[in-house]
């Protein structure tokens, strides 16, 4: 059964030319060959291809309409302007009748034009036999976050590549959702045309202790009862190492501790910072001393962190 070309757009019969036209362009954007490598995708882009020459037509649509499926047999001789575009309508091209005779002989008939041309250099052709530059392409590329703190060298391989292997340079500090771009790894042109470019999506892990938002960083800092109560110098693990951090006396759970400058470094700007957030532990089992002295401190104590602001 012949394809509907109004069902191939997607529009209806009484749609006009600039609907058609943005129907038309959307539908070779998702199945051009250079970006949609399914093997259906080539009779689908022929097929739009043809809908579009029929429907952009006034005169051809004029015909499809009447006559539907058949409307390329009907003879020239019919009252309206018509021509037989045969194959070669087929294949993207509307050709000029032989020495200028058919439905349109007293105007010259057409010149040969392609379709593609609609598409206004999207894919850098200028013509069906030109070059086409490759399609830029997209991967996720996952990262611990030791990797994206430190960068340096990563091999990885894409299996939507076709297997193939590369070596990424990671800048040091990348953070969720930044691009890195691998110039002319992307998709092949046509002809002599460029490849396009590959990007990598970075997407780093979850981590056991560090929380990333942007550049800066979220961990949590477990502090004794007394180290809260008395005011302590405790030790915090940074992804640059560890450094020394005050606990001021009556420090709470939920307090936060900036250390500036601590976070996800920035090659072109002001690094993040680090934020530990307090949380104050008790010890789960108890010597007989540790009893005696919390039970002696609750007997002097006058605290009550119910009432306590």
């Amino acid at each position: 059964m012949a394809t509907d070309f109004y069902d191939a757009l997607g529009v209806g019969r009484n749609a006009g030319s600039e609907e058609i036209q943005q129907a038309y362009r959307k539908l070779a954007r998702k199945y051009h060959p250079d970006v949609n490598s399914d093997p259906a995708a080539v009779d689908k882009f022929k097929e739009i291809g043809e809908a579009y020459e029929v429907l952009s037509d006034p005169d051809l649509r004029k015909k499809y309409d009447r006559f539907g499926a058949d409307f390329r047999r009907v003879p020239d001789d019919f009252d309206e302007r018509v021509y037989a575009g045969g194959p070669a309508a087929r294949q993207g091209r509307v050709r000029q009748p032989p020495g200028g005779s058919g439905g349109f002989g007293a105007v010259g008939g057409f010149e040969e034009v392609d379709i593609e041309d609609l598409l206004g250099g999207m894919f850098g052709g200028r013509g069906r036999g030109g070059p086409i530059p490759g399609a830029d392409q997209e991967a996720e590329l996952a990262l611990t976050v030791e990797e994206a703190y430190r960068g340096g060298r990563k091999h990885l391989t894409i299996a939507g590549a076709g297997e193939r292997g590369y070596d990424v340079t990671i800048p040091p500090g990348v953070v969720d959702g930044q691009r890195i771009r691998l110039a002319g790894q992307g998709g092949r042109g046509s002809g002599n045309a460029q490849p396009g470019d590959l990007y990598l999506v970075v997407r780093i892990k979850p981590h056991p202790l560090y929380k990333l938002s942007g550049r800066d960083i979220q961990i949590e800092l477990p502090v004794s009862p007394w180290e809260a109560a008395l005011g302590a110098t405790v030790p915090v693990s940074t992804l640059g190492g560890e450094v020394k951090v005050r606990v001021a006396p009556g420090t709470s759970t939920g307090q936060r501790l900036r250390l500036r400058g601590e976070g996800m470094p920035n090659p072109k700007g002001k690094p993040g910072d680090l934020y530990a957030e307090v949380r104050v532990m008790v010890p789960k089992t108890l010597t007989n001393r540790e009893r005696e002295l919390f039970e002696e401190l609750a007997a002097v104590s006058s605290f009550d962190p119910r009432r306590s602001t």
